[in-house]
């Protein structure tokens, strides 16, 4: 069974006390955002419902989360993690998903078999190749690329990006749909099993 990286977009982080629920469910593999909070008297209630825009329109208090999950499919892999994600922190709702990662100068020398100083070469032009794609953020002082651009620059297919862009744009369409008209969503079973239909199984 394959193994995939996605992240997940957050309505909110995860507050400390919800951590333990989200790790007895995922084994410490799926990686959030926190607040740090003494006083819980704080804490806003719980929505009976939200609209994504509310969430949408402060998204500097929006939470991540990320991990590297098996699935049958990456369909099955992102609904379990959805699925784990907001019944460990309830009111918290997954907004979107990203499949295409953004990685490391390490990770890209793993991704591509290299060693790290021959993809810095590669960045910097230094042995005369040019072209490679450039940088998408900076965290920490590092900088991180889009690995469907870095794969494409090295001539690699990876099956697991072909997969990924339908299967993020349906879910990303459901979990859009499920917020503004929650009673005409299908079951996530429904759009793992019609996404299998349409997309060839990763070996």
């Amino acid at each position: 069974m394959p193994s995939y990286d996605f992240a997940l977009i957050l309505s909110r982080p995860l507050y400390e006390d919800e951590l333990d629920p989200l790790f007895d469910r995922t084994y410490g593999a799926v990686t959030v955002s926190i607040i740090s909070e003494p006083q819980h008297t704080d804490r806003p209630p719980a929505p009976a419902h939200h609209h994504p825009n509310d969430e949408l329109r402060s998204a500097d208090r929006l939470g991540n989360a990320s991990c590297t999950w098996p699935g049958a499919t990456l369909a099955v892999a992102i609904m379990e993690v959805v699925g784990h994600v907001e019944e460990s922190a309830p009111g918290l709702h997954v907004l979107q998903v990203e499949a295409d990662p953004l990685l490391t100068i390490r990770d890209i020398a793993e991704r591509v078999g290299r060693s790290l100083d021959s993809v810095r070469h590669a960045i910097t032009g230094a042995r005369g190749t040019t072209g490679f794609p450039s940088s998408e953020m900076s965290t920490a002082g590092h900088r991180l690329w889009r690995w469907s651009k870095v794969a494409a620059w090295y001539g690699l297919d990876d099956p697991q990006l072909i997969e990924a862009k339908p299967t993020v744009q349906a879910i990303n369409g459901w979990l859009a749909l499920r917020d503004v008209v929650p009673d005409v969503a299908p079951a996530p079973e429904e759009i793992t099993s019609a996404l299998s239909l349409v997309i060839p199984h990763v070996a």
